[in-house]
C-alpha cells in the first residue's frame, strides 16, 4: 500500500537525522575557538621549549601523529600504556625503542587541561603538535582540522602487522600498498615521506641497507658503517640523520639525497630506484614549493583517517589511559 504521508514531511523528518550524522563525522578547524581560545599558543609554547632542548624532538612528535593515524585511524591509541585489558601499541615493532616524545605530550595535555579542562582530545593534540613541530623547524603551517575523540583501547596486533606501519626495509610495492590501504595516494606517499627531511634512524633499521644493498652510493654507505657495526646487536641504537644535509630543518633536501642515492633507509631509497615514484622525487627535489604544497595537503588528508567523532570515543583526561 502506498503511503499517504507527503514526501516533503518525510524529508523534513529524515534529512536532519542524516545531516546530524554527517556533521558529527566532520572535523572543523575552528572547533575550539570559543571553548579553548588559548589552545594553540599553549601547545606551541610547550613544543617550542621541547625542540629548543632537543631539535630531534620535532621529528619524534610528527612521527607520533603518523603512527597514530596508521593504526585504527587518528584516535591517539598509540599514547595508551598497557592496561589489564589490552597491550599497548608502544611495544609493537615499529614503535618499540623508537617512538618517543610521550613525556612532551603529557606536558602538553597537562598545560591544556589547565586552560580548558575536559575539552581537547589527545588525538587533536597530536595533530596540532605535528603541525607546530613542522612549522618551528622551518616548514609550513596549516589549519588543523579538529574534533577527533580518543579511543578507549589500543590495537597491538594491528600496530605490529607488517602491512600497517611501513617498515624501514619495505619495498616500493609494500609502501604503496600500505598507503593505499589507508586511502592515501602515491603522491601522498612521496610527499609524506618528505617528513624524513628531519629526524634520525637507528642502526638496526639501516644496517642491511648500508652493507648489502646496491641502490646506495658506496662512499655514503662506507661513511655510515663506522657508526653501525656489521654484526647484529652491536650499536643497534646508534643514530644517523635521515637527511644528513639539514637534519633539523624542514626543507626539500631529503629528496636531493634520494637523487644522489644517499638515503639512510632502504625504504626511502625505494622512492627513487627506477620505479613509479621517481618523477615525483625529481619534482620535489627541484621545486620546494611543490613539495610544501603537496605535503600540507597530504598531512591534512592523513589526519582525516577514520577519526572517532560525535558520541564515539572520549576526551581522555590523561593521554596514557582511558578515563
Amino acid at each position: 500500500m502506498a503511503s499517504s504521508t507527503p514526501l516533503f514531511l518525510i524529508l523534513f523528518v529524515i534529512l536532519p537525522i542524516f545531516m546530524g550524522r554527517f556533521s558529527n563525522a566532520q572535523l572543523d578547524t575552528s572547533l575550539y575557538a570559543k571553548s579553548c581560545p588559548q589552545l594553540f599558543p599553549t601547545i606551541r609554547g610547550v613544543v617550542q621549549t621541547a625542540i629548543k632542548k632537543e631539535a630531534r624532538m620535532g621529528a619524534s612528535l610528527l612521527r607520533l601523529h603518523f603512527h597514530d593515524c596508521f593504526v585504527n585511524g587518528c584516535d591517539a591509541s598509540n599514547l595508551l600504556d598497557d592496561s589489564p585489558s589490552f597491550k599497548s601499541e608502544k611495544a609493537a615493532t615499529p614503535n618499540r625503542n623508537s617512538a618517543r616524545g610521550f613525556e612532551v605530550i603529557d606536558q602538553i595535555k597537562s598545560a591544556v587541561e589547565k586552560v580548558c579542562p575536559g575539552v581537547v582530545s589527545c588525538a587533536d593534540i597530536l595533530a596540532i603538535t605535528a603541525r607546530d613541530s613542522v612549522a618551528i623547524l622551518g616548514g609550513p603551517a596549516w589549519d588543523v582540522k579538529l574534533g577527533r575523540k580518543d579511543s578507549l583501547t589500543a590495537n597491538f596486533a594491528l600496530a605490529n602487522a607488517t602491512n600497517t606501519i611501513p617498515a624501514a626495509n619495505a619495498s616500493l610495492s609494500a609502501l604503496l600498498s600500505s598507503f593505499q590501504n589507508h586511502g592515501l595516494s602515491t603522491r601522498d606517499l612521496v610527499a609524506l615521506y618528505g617528513a624524513h627531511t628531519i629526524g634520525v634512524a637507528r642502526c638496526t633499521n639501516f644496517r642491511q641497507h648500508i652493507y648489502q644493498d646496491k641502490n646506495i652510493d658506496p662512499s655514503f654507505a662506507r661513511s655510515n658503517q663506522g657508526r653501525c657495526p656489521k654484526n647484529n646487536g652491536n650499536g643497534d641504537n646508534n643514530l644517523a640523520p635521515l637527511d644528513a644535509q639539514s637534519p633539523t630543518k624542514f626543507d626539500n633536501t631529503y629528496f636531493k639525497t634520494l637523487l644522489n642515492k644517499q638515503a639512510i633507509l632502504h625504504s626511502d631509497q625505494e622512492l627513487y630506484n627506477g620505479g613509479s615514484t621517481d618523477a615525483l622525487v625529481r619534482t620535489y627535489a627541484t621545486n620546494p614549493h611543490a613539495f610544501i604544497s603537496d605535503f600540507t595537503a597530504s598531512i591534512i588528508k592523513m589526519g582525516d583517517i577514520k577519526p572517532l567523532t560525535g558520541s564515539q570515543g572520549q576526551i581522555r583526561k590523561n593521554c596514557r589511559r582511558a578515563n
